[in-house]
């Protein structure tokens, strides 16, 4: 008999503790990522929380190789049919050699694999799993991770770039920190004919999965750090000279893990959540505001659209690539470095743009003429990218709700939740800092998005389509986050404020845990407002089927987008011609 490997004997000795008494160890261990009220309240949801998936996950990082290998293992339950085979996702850069699975065993017998798609693996499970059986699928793992892109750090250069699709750096590596979201392969959701949903297209969300369990190890060298969602059960070190982190999460949709070198972290409490901020060192000023923008939303969420069920919640600085300025999990948060150092030095934006020279030096002159009443261009700037951080905050704690807690089809039907997040944190801003403040930041953050992609030559079209439908990530931003979460807007005009809230707040309790379909929020928010389901059916049709954008939004222009931060100041034609040509020559249209 093989002796245990020590991870297993870590976890068998916690689960032992006798406060863990009651159910399985293992689930009560992963359990106590819950508020204690919440327990009760997803077993009314999901039935018994023993029954869910549970993930045992074994890895082992080295970054200097970029290579990651391990063992995962998942215990899956048959509740109303027979199984007869097992699926697996994994990021979407998996193809090739870059993340291979191997040894697969169900129930300890070797099984052979099938990869039908790049990202995707079919076990045969034979027999089949029987109704109220368990079966243990268990795989080994070996990963390289690519190299990130050199745009991270700049804000422009990350909106400017361009390239194949991808997954806006979520798997990739850079010298001080690898993002591994998407290694730990998860059971897809199936349709009712038992074939997986449809795999991440590069635009867009990754994927999404069912509530689940997940006990984690993750060593890595000595002087490296892993951030993972789920309680921090603590750091072991190895006589290898690494360090062996480990997490239990619950009720989560997917697990994330990062690992940075040279982070500090801040923490703050709001209500029963222990709120913290992992940042590089550089960037510890930003990265104390972040955690004040983390709390504030968090804070603010809870109080209008109920409590999250997590006791833990991170935010984790990230070298994101492709535009992205954050990523949501339940319970973490990742949020760009270009964000970070954006807000340190508004200088910072400029570089790694090519083209950009002259608009800086533009922008340097009008600053430097600032002071005869109008305002100053630099200063404009900094105070929108430090509402753009706050805002991208807001956004991902959002998705906390959107798609955590109520989930939807991030691949089928992404603007179920992107443009209904995108709207919260509208709210969260005008619940936080007025009406005003609101009103200011729907037309930066959702109007001009919209109206700065048309001047780039883009086109118009419906938002209610597969992610793979869009043409380009500047589209897909520009129409699910700019345009399409003007519908919530309209619809709240329709109903008024009380019953829409009352309709949002429907919303996240019925489906708290569950799967809601593209329609179920405007069929919570006609239940709340009287003779109204015809006229929202045909507003939603209007903002996400149709594409009506310049004449609902106006038709854009360089000078009204400016005119907000250019005070008294005046672009001449020749000026203004040579800007709206560099902006088309940046986005590649």
């Amino acid at each position: 008999m093989a002796p245990a490997p020590r991870w297993m004997i870590l976890m068998l000795l916690l689960c032992a503790a006798p406060a863990l008494a009651g159910g399985s160890p293992e689930v009560q261990l992963c359990l106590q990522h819950l508020k204690p009220s919440e327990r009760e309240r997803a077993e009314k949801q999901l039935g018994p929380l023993e029954e869910l998936p549970l993930y045992r996950v074994q890895l082992e990082v080295d970054p200097a190789k970029r290579e990651v290998k391990g063992r995962v293992q998942v215990e899956v339950f048959a509740k109303k049919r027979k199984i007869s085979e097992l699926f697996l996702r994994l990021t979407p850069n998996a193809s090739g050699k870059k993340v291979t699975l191997s040894d697969a065993k169900v129930d300890g017998q070797p099984v052979a694999m099938e990869r039908p798609e790049p990202t995707l693996i079919r076990v045969p499970v034979n027999p089949p799993l029987e109704p109220g059986a368990v079966a243990k699928l268990e795989v080994s793992l070996q990963a390289v991770v690519p190299r990130g892109k050199g745009n991270s750090g700049s804000l422009l250069g990350a909106l400017g770039a361009s390239g194949p699709p991808g997954d806006y750096g979520a798997f990739s590596a850079v010298p001080d920190f690898l993002s591994l979201v998407g290694i730990v392969p998860f059971m897809p959701p199936l349709h009712a004919d038992g074939t997986p949903w449809a795999g991440p297209s590069g635009i867009g969300d990754l994927a999404l999965y069912e509530p689940s369990n997940v006990l984690a190890t993750v060593t890595v060298p000595a002087g490296w750090q892993v951030h993972g969602t789920g309680v921090a059960m603590g750091e072991v070190p190895e006589k290898t000279q690494g360090v062996r982190f480990s997490f239990a999460a619950a009720l989560v949709r997917d697990f994330p893990v990062f690992v940075s070198k040279g982070y500090e972290s801040v923490s703050k409490t709001v209500g029963d959540v222990t709120v913290e901020s992992f940042f590089a060192s550089r960037d510890a000023v930003v990265g104390r505001r972040v955690l004040q923008y983390t709390a504030a939303a968090l804070q603010t969420f809870e109080s209008k659209l109920g409590a999250l069920p997590y006791k833990n919640f991170r935010v984790v600085e990230a070298p994101l690539s492709d535009g992205a300025g954050g990523m949501e999990f339940q319970g973490l948060i990742t949020v760009g470095t270009s964000l970070y150092r954006g807000a340190a030095d508004p200088n910072s934006i400029f570089e790694g743009v090519q083209g950009m020279e002259m608009f800086k030096g533009l922008i340097e002159q009008m600053s430097a003429m600032g002071g005869g009443g109008g305002a100053n261009p630099f200063a404009q700037i900094s105070k929108s990218i430090e509402r753009t951080l706050e805002f991208t905050v807001a956004h991902e704690v959002g998705h906390q709700y959107f798609a955590g807690l109520v989930g939807t089809d991030p691949i089928k039907e992404p603007v179920a939740d992107e443009a209904l997040t995108q709207y919260a944190a509208v709210l969260y801003f005008e619940w936080a800092h007025g009406k005003a403040a609101a009103e200011s930041l729907r037309q930066e953050a959702l109007v001009a998005a919209y109206q700065m992609y048309r001047m780039m030559g883009g086109e118009d079209g419906p938002a209610q389509r597969p992610t793979e439908e869009f043409s380009s990530s500047m589209e897909y931003g520009a129409i699910v986050y700019g345009k399409a979460p003007l519908f919530f807007h309209a619809a709240r005009k329709m109903v008024g404020d009380d019953a829409f809230l009352r309709g949002l707040r429907s919303y996240v309790d019925t489906y708290r845990y569950k799967w809601a379909c593209l329609d179920c929020f405007r069929k919570e928010l006609a239940n709340k407002s009287a003779n109204t389901s015809g006229a929202l059916e045909r507003l939603q049709d209007h903002w996400w089927k149709e594409a009506h954008g310049d004449e609902d939004l106006g038709q854009p222009s360089l000078e009204a987008l400016m005119g907000g931060s250019m005070g008294d100041m005046k672009l001449d034609k020749d000026t203004q011609k040579m800007l709206e040509d560099m902006l088309r020559g940046t986005s590649g249209q």
